[in-house]
């Protein structure tokens, strides 16, 4: 029977290289408003697709993504918590409403559908969950994306805290990346990106693809033994 695995924010640079590695299994392909990227990976995979759309910061619209999984395969072997949303500016420009939707996406969005897939897979006893954090939530600050560290660092938390929960059945672990070659980064100022790039023992930015590769390790089942676990992805840090 094939394996099913649901990827949140699969429009997105990571998110296509991420569903790009689970090729062979049933791919719950989850956006919010890019549908275009998944239909079009959709159309060129040969792997069963179910693209749904939801704002995983609302319960409601979790819990009819995880109704459609439901009914289109039954069973959930692995998700991918990987949208997310930022809001860089000056913390002094920061509005309420911004930080809190940076907040809501990132980190009770993680949550909503880490508790609706823990559900099913405590019901299998089996099951992994890999949430995308990133080393801005661990020590790599950015004063104009403070919202957006916030949540990643929550998000690193609730990935402990859902280890925990979900034990002993199902694994839960992070990946957090570093800079990235995505097309939101490469259109950052070419200054600001050599500075960054001087702080990194590769001299360079990962690309998608090898935090994919890293993705499809942690939730394989070549990675029998190890939950709770944050995973740098970053190139090294001087």
């Amino acid at each position: 029977m094939k394996k099913t695995v649901l990827i949140t924010g699969a429009s997105s640079d990571i998110g296509l290289a991420i569903a790009k590695e689970f090729r062979g299994y049933n791919l719950v392909l989850h956006y919010y408003q890019n549908r275009s990227a998944v239909e079009e990976f959709a159309r060129n995979s040969l792997d069963q697709v179910l693209i749904v759309q939801a704002d995983i910061s609302k319960e409601e619209e979790v819990k009819t993504m995880f109704e459609q999984i439901k009914d289109k395969f039954s069973s959930l072997d692995c998700v991918i918590n990987n949208a997310a949303y930022t809001c860089d500016n000056a913390f002094m420009d920061k509005s309420a409403e911004e930080f809190k939707r940076v907040i809501e996406v990132n980190l009770l969005g993680t949550f909503l559908v880490s508790k609706y897939a823990g559900e099913m897979m405590l019901e299998q006893k089996s099951g992994n969950i890999v949430n995308i954090s990133s080393t801005n939530g661990i020590d790599t600050e950015s004063v104009l994306s403070m919202d957006y560290d916030a949540s990643k660092a929550g998000v690193i938390s609730l990935t402990k805290n859902f280890a925990h929960a979900l034990a002993p059945h199902i694994q839960v672990n992070s990946v957090a990346p570093g800079w990235t070659e995505t097309t939101p980064v490469m259109k950052m100022n070419p200054n600001d990106l050599k500075v960054e790039k001087e702080q990194i023992l590769m001299e360079r930015f990962g690309i998608p693809e090898e935090i994919a590769r890293v993705v499809r390790f942690v939730a394989s089942e070549e990675n029998s033994y190890m939950t709770g676990a944050i995973i740098r992805v970053d190139g090294g840090k001087k």
